[in-house]
């Protein structure tokens, strides 16, 4: 504590905050220093609630050792001074027998015979306070369950009890019940059992996170596989890293390890390392260890155990290290309970876990599904495709492995990669001896190779400053070698990618249009001035020099760079049509459409695609083809034929999915054809296309464009209401190394939490988002580049502070908003929010918090007035009417009705009669009923209410509204029933 309570009603004020924390350490130690502070008082009542507080604190952080000398501190306070106890705390101190009852048994040098003393110590106690002893009953069956008796009379004796207020709550009682049904083999009564709590309808402090975690295998024994799904990814984010429920978190490595989904148990193993130091709680730890065991002996079955493992902090693991410890002491710890309760029940559950066979061989939990081979140090390097891809045929011996390489090359065949990373191989193993071959070449002239294939792979994952760095060097290399052309060239790309480096500021476009003017030039410069180019090099160089120009009229949108880029690639077409170079053909004909598209004639490109497509059907280059149909894909997107943009990126997708090496151009074609889905109404498609992207974008390297695809396939199941879904991904995404290292840009990640807590929002966890919201406020009230993402942010965080109820912090919050605001408007935005948030504040404190919501809503006018100024126009009702209905609500629930009425009826004056479109006759029903409500039921003015609502119900009713008419109806109704 920063500073110490001076008196007891400072200790009250500390006590309150310290329970709106997380339990935790922080928590914990918060709970230790009230209580000593509480005893300086002398006064019973401050150390009796600090007592109880810390007692909680240390039952719900996983501390089962310190929970019972607390408890005992209690129960001599309630023996001496049983006044200061008053209903509340009397019932406290009774319910927690049960607790200590549960941290006794959690610890195995407690030896049997006490367990059995404290439980008939908590008998003798209910008996004299005249309770019922079906809490009591509780824990004896649950010490029977635990020690592996024949619990079927203790079952009986608890089951068959009538509940008390001191019994566990509904969702505990169902948990233990159904665990009693699973133990004897019966998943399908168990998961019967446990429905109200799967379902939603009961629920605790720890349930149904942990009732969720114990019902997973159950429900893929019975065949219910996507609901194991389904609350897997609800379940774990109700227990991730949580000390107390480490046992449940084990529950959930298991069941990955259990359906194929191994590397994503490794990666919530290491979302979850602090669990190997936080859990103090022997008991937990157990059933934690042995879910991890489970999860490690999968992987080293399946032959990864030299993947790295996050365990034990300290030192560094690998799956086969980690095991061998984790399975040291979770056998260890099975001894030692089976010793206490003379039993062999925990090693023989123990046994039964790591012996189940997996119960799938594969079930896709999230959006990100990666395997073991994706999981390793060497994850970022491309993945080998199937065997039953195309492609060209390698040969063994070196030197012909390194000319069929460079054959490949100059064909622009994509296999050329598979042979240059054969050869990196090669190269890079000790001892190795360069062919002594005139054809071949000397070693720099390999090396010079390897370094520009290595260029190529840079710039297509657009790390330009790395790709010109690397092009140099080669050039460099190949001067050396004596090939000065290959040099040439190499320094023309490298020319090209330096001006692709992205430009600061708002004269990005301009800059970046000189840079690329500057890189052609060069390249011209290089071209004359290289003497004995030979075709195939010399028709490379005229190709880069239609891609700076192309590149620059995509860039500068100006008319004026139009007649240059054309320019550019008739020289290459005619080059290559001369010289017979079919893959610089149909290259041409590729930037020749493309430059018709940048110009604006759609038409023209198409049909220029169309021929081209034609043509490399019958002649090929058959590599060319996905390029190709993905670029007519593009267009037809922007022409609005979205039909045939789908056709097109699909058989462009299929196609190049026969390539090994055709990944870049691949990543790409999923995303777009992901575009074309959602203009056709295939969401759920689109969603498949947009995380397989992001995968192929991973495997080539592009981690800024992956995790943009991943950011829109996030946004986009959020949208179709796949909150978890979304959440998993997120999680996925903001725990990766890379994120936590900062290699990703900052305000990606800042998006990707910002999606993250909207969904947490979605998935009424209002805590959890309101935190990632504050923190995202603060951090983008930085962004001096940026106000109207701040403006928008901050604003949605007064939204969730007021549903929190922390109307002052929300008011503070809503400053920052509307003074980023004044810098970038964002009318609309702003708007929403103002009202909103008065709205909450007149429904949650009426009258009192009237002064307070007519504050916002003033605000709201301002920025209505300003927007009207500025001729802006809101995407659905203006701001002026949403404004109107807002003070028709907001005095509503503040006891003005009068005030409300005429706010009411101004609205739907602004808002005119409604038409035949849905969403605006939806509206003014909706301000119709309200206004009718306001009149009617508040004013009692019963007959005009209902004169309104007639003619409401008559105008909706004869454009086909009846939807829309029918809460009308149902008010009308009311009305007359009450007259």
């Amino acid at each position: 504590m920063p500073t110490a309570p001076q008196n007891t009603d400072e200790l009250y004020e500390a006590l309150q905050e310290n329970q709106r924390r997380p339990y935790g350490r922080t928590r914990t130690v918060t709970a230790e220093e009230l209580v000593d502070v509480a005893e300086r008082f002398e006064d019973p009542l401050a150390l009796v609630r600090t007592l109880l507080e810390l007692q909680e604190a240390y039952a719900y952080g996983s501390e089962p050792r310190k929970s019972p000398v607390v408890f005992a501190r209690l129960l001599t306070l309630f023996d001496e001074q049983p006044d200061v106890f008053d209903e509340r705390l009397r019932h406290l101190l009774f319910w927690r027998f049960k607790w200590v009852a549960g941290a006794l048994r959690a610890l195995p040098e407690i030896p049997l015979a006490s367990l059995r003393q404290w439980l008939k110590e908590m008998k003798d106690r209910y008996e004299k306070a005249g309770l019922g002893l079906q809490p009591y009953y509780g824990q004896v069956y649950q010490l029977a369950s635990h020690r592996g008796e024949d619990t079927a009379v203790a079952y009986e004796l608890w089951a068959g009890r009538t509940r008390t207020a001191f019994s566990d709550c509904e969702a505990c009682e169902i948990c233990e019940r159904a665990l009693y049904h699973l133990a004897a083999g019966d998943d399908e009564r168990a998961l019967r059992t446990w429905e109200p709590v799967l379902a939603g309808q009961e629920s605790c402090q720890e349930e149904p996170a942990r009732s969720l975690s114990y019902a997973l295998l159950p429900l893929l024994r019975t065949g219910d596989v996507d609901r194991a799904r389904a609350l897997h990814l609800s379940g774990y984010r109700g227990c991730r890293r949580n000390a107390s429920m480490a046992g449940e978190v084990g529950r959930h490595l298991e069941f990955c390890a259990l359906t194929g989904n191994e590397a994503r148990g490794l990666e919530l193993l290491a979302e979850n390392r602090n669990l190997f130091d936080e859990v103090d709680s022997p008991l937990d730890l157990f059933d934690f260890l042995t879910g991890v065991d489970v999860l490690l002996r999968r992987v080293e079955f399946l032959g990864h155990g030299e993947l790295p493992a996050a365990g034990y902090a300290g030192r560094s693991w690998t799956v086969t290290g980690l095991g061998a410890e984790v399975r040291g002491r979770a056998d260890d710890l099975a001894a030692r309970f089976d010793a206490r309760n003379a039993t062999t029940a925990l090693t023989d559950r123990r046994r039964a876990r790591l012996d189940r066979a997996p119960l799938l061989d594969s079930l896709e939990l999230t959006l990100r599904t990666r395997t073991l081979d994706e999981v390793g140090p060497a994850a970022a390097a491309p993945v080998a495709a199937p065997a039953t891809r195309k492609t060209a045929d390698l040969p063994e011996e070196l030197p012909a492995l390194i000319l069929r390489a460079r054959e490949l090359d100059e064909q622009g065949h994509p296999d050329a990669r598979l042979c240059w990373a054969r050869l990196r191989k090669h190269v890079a193993a000790r001892g190795y001896v360069h062919p002594d071959d005139p054809a071949v070449g000397p070693f720099v002239r390999l090396r010079a190779d390897l370094l520009a294939d290595e260029a190529g792979r840079a710039g297509e994952r657009d790390d330009f400053a790395e790709a010109a760095d690397l092009h140099e060097e080669a050039a460099g290399l190949y001067e050396d070698a004596g090939a000065m052309g290959e040099a040439a060239l190499c320094r023309a790309y490298a020319a090209l990618a330096a001006a692709e480096i992205p430009a600061d500021g708002d004269e990005g476009a301009d800059a970046k249009a000189a840079a690329l003017t500057a890189a052609h030039a060069a390249m011209v410069r290089l071209h004359e001035g290289t003497p004995g180019l030979s075709p195939y090099l010399e028709a490379r160089l005229l190709r880069l020099r239609a891609t700076a120009l192309g590149l620059r009229l995509q860039t500068s949108a100006s008319e004026q760079h139009v007649t240059a880029a054309f320019a550019e690639v008739e020289l290459l077409h005619a080059f290559a049509d001369r010289h017979g170079l079919d893959g610089q053909v149909s290259g041409a004909a590729q930037l020749r459409a493309g430059t018709h598209a940048v110009s604006g004639d759609l038409a023209t490109a198409v049909t220029e695609l169309d021929t081209l497509v034609l043509r490399l059907k019958e002649h090929g280059p058959a590599w060319h083809l996905p390029r190709t149909l993905g670029l007519r894909g593009r267009v037809n997107l922007g022409r609005q034929d979205a039909q045939a943009a789908y056709a097109d990126l699909a058989e462009g997708v299929r196609l190049a999915g026969e390539w090994t090496t055709v990944a870049a151009d691949n990543g790409r074609l999923h995303g777009d054809l992901a575009q074309a889905c959602m203009h056709l109404g295939r969401a759920d498609e689109a969603l498949r296309h947009l995380t397989r992207s992001a995968e192929l974008d991973l495997r080539r390297g592009s981690r800024t464009d992956a995790f943009c695809a991943y950011s829109n396939a996030a946004q986009l199941s959020l949208d179709l209401g796949r909150i978890e879904d979304c959440i998993a991904l997120l999680d996925s995404l903001l725990a990766d190394p890379g994120v936590a290292a900062g290699e990703l840009d900052d305000r990606l990640v800042a998006q990707l939490r910002l999606t993250r807590a909207r969904a947490l929002h979605a998935g009424e966890d209002l805590k959890a988002a309101t935190a990632e919201f504050v923190a995202l406020a603060a951090e983008s009230a930085g962004w001096e580049d940026d106000p109207g993402s701040h403006a928008m942010i901050a604003a949605e965080t007064a939204v969730l502070l007021g549903e929190s109820g922390e109307f002052g912090r929300a008011r503070e919050v809503m400053v920052q908003a509307v003074a980023a605001h004044a810098l970038a408007p964002r009318y609309e935005q702003l708007s929403n929010a103002l009202r909103e948030l008065a709205r909450l504040q007149a429904e949650r404190e009426g009258a009192e918090g009237l002064a307070d919501a007519l504050a916002h809503l003033a605000e709201a006018g301002r920025i209505a007035d300003k927007a009207r100024a500025a001729a802006f126009e809101a995407d659905g009702r203006s701001l002026d009417t949403a404004l109107a209905y807002e003070h028709g609500r907001v005095h509503a629930y503040a006891g003005e009705y009068e005030t409300a009425l005429a706010a009411l009826e101004k609205a739907l004056g602004l808002l005119g009669e409604p038409d035949a479109d849905k969403d605006r006759a939806g509206e003014w029903a909706e301000c119709m009923r309200l206004a009718s409500a306001v009149e009617g039921i508040y004013l009692e003015r019963t007959a005009p209410a209902l004169i309104r609502l007639g003619a409401a119900l008559s105008r909706l009713n004869a454009l086909g509204h009846t939807e829309e008419a029918e809460p009308l109806a149902s008010l009308a109704a009311r009305l007359r029933d009450e007259a």
